[in-house]
Parts: structure tokens; C-alpha cells; sequence
């Protein structure tokens, strides 16, 4: 099992990635009021037929050609609802994949949400072929990264270019820090 949220939100990124999509949304949802973490990955990639959909979380079925069990959606889904929290996942052939889970943040099994600046920063400096949507919000608060924003800002330059990933690291911790301090102070 993957030990904080925002590793699991890397690994079905990776997967969506894998998976021919060119737009992979990431929401990251706090409601204080519910004790709860929501994250939600939603794609436009291939897509799954629904034999697949059925047996992705079996941890013996892969559609890896590398290994013969998956482990990742299982273990989600299971550290999910051991909280109390749910997991679900639907997709369509040619449409793509959204992955949702829940955990329950006052559940001694909650795992914690980690460094997802870090973990968005890592998905959104190596997306020169890849559109990321990222939002993260606490209770009524938020803020988006919108990849295509910043590509038509910066006109072809990589997001790899040391310049721009320093951008996107102090906006990703700036904005992450505001909503966090919106939330405590109640606004």
C-alpha cells in the first residue's frame, strides 16, 4: 500500500498517462465539516471496456505486460473505505477513466495526504505532451493550475525550463497556503 494520498494520486496519473490521455484533470477536495479527503482523477484516455472495469480491483488482474498482479487500484479502494471513506471508478472505451476515493480524515487508518505540491509539481513540469487541470480546495475554497494556461503564457517553452517550474512550484505553494489559511480563519 502506497503510504500517503498523494502517492496514489501519482500513481493514477502515471496510469492516465499510460493510457493515451491528453487531458488528466486532479481534483483534491478537504471538507472540514466532514472530516474527509476527496481525490479525483479524471481522463480522457482510452479507457477501459467493462470486463476490465470489472477486474481492476482484483489485485491479480494487470493490464501490465511487465508483472502479473496490480496492486494500486486494490490497495486505494481498500485504504479508502477502511476509513469509512468509498472508492469508485467508471470509464468508457474512447472516452476515458475517472478514479475517485474518500478517506474519512478521523480514522486512526487515514493515511495522510503527503506532499501533493510535490507529487503535482513532479505530474505538471514533465506534461510538455500532457494538459493537467489541477484543483485544490478546502471547503469553499480553491484554486486551479490550468497547464494550457501556462503553455499559451510561455508560447512553446518547455514547463521544464528551470524558470517556469519555479513559477509553478511558488504558485502551486502560495495559492495551496492561502486556501489552507482561508479555511482556519473561517472565510
Amino acid at each position: 500500500m502506497l503510504a500517503e494520498i498523494a502517492l496514489n494520486v501519482l500513481d493514477i496519473a502515471k496510469n492516465s498517462e499510460k493510457a493515451g490521455a491528453t487531458l488528466i484533470e486532479v481534483f483534491i477536495l478537504k471538507d472540514t465539516s466532514r472530516n474527509s479527503i476527496t481525490f479525483r482523477i479524471k481522463d480522457n484516455g482510452k479507457g477501459m471496456n467493462e470486463e476490465q472495469l470489472a477486474s481492476v480491483t482484483d489485485p491479480f488482474f494487470t493490464s501490465r505486460t511487465t508483472r502479473k498482479v496490480g496492486l494500486g487500484i486494490p490497495f486505494l479502494k481498500q485504504g479508502a473505505e477502511i476509513t469509512g471513506g468509498n472508492f469508485r471508478i467508471n470509464s468508457q472505451v474512447g472516452i476515458g477513466t475517472e478514479v475517485e476515493a474518500t478517506f474519512m480524515t478521523d480514522s486512526i487508518d487515514c493515511m495522510p495526504l503527503g506532499d501533493i505540491n510535490g507529487t503535482i509539481f513532479t505530474l505538471v513540469r514533465e506534461a510538455d505532451e500532457y494538459d493537467y487541470v489541477y484543483t485544490y480546495g478546502v471547503d469553499d475554497n480553491s484554486f486551479v493550475l490550468d497547464t494550457r494556461e501556462i503553455k499559451e503564457i510561455v508560447g512553446g517553452v518547455s514547463l521544464m525550463n528551470n524558470e517556469i517550474s519555479a513559477f509553478i512550484r511558488q504558485f502551486l505553494d502560495e495559492n495551496m497556503e492561502e486556501v489552507d489559511n482561508a479555511s482556519i480563519r473561517g472565510e
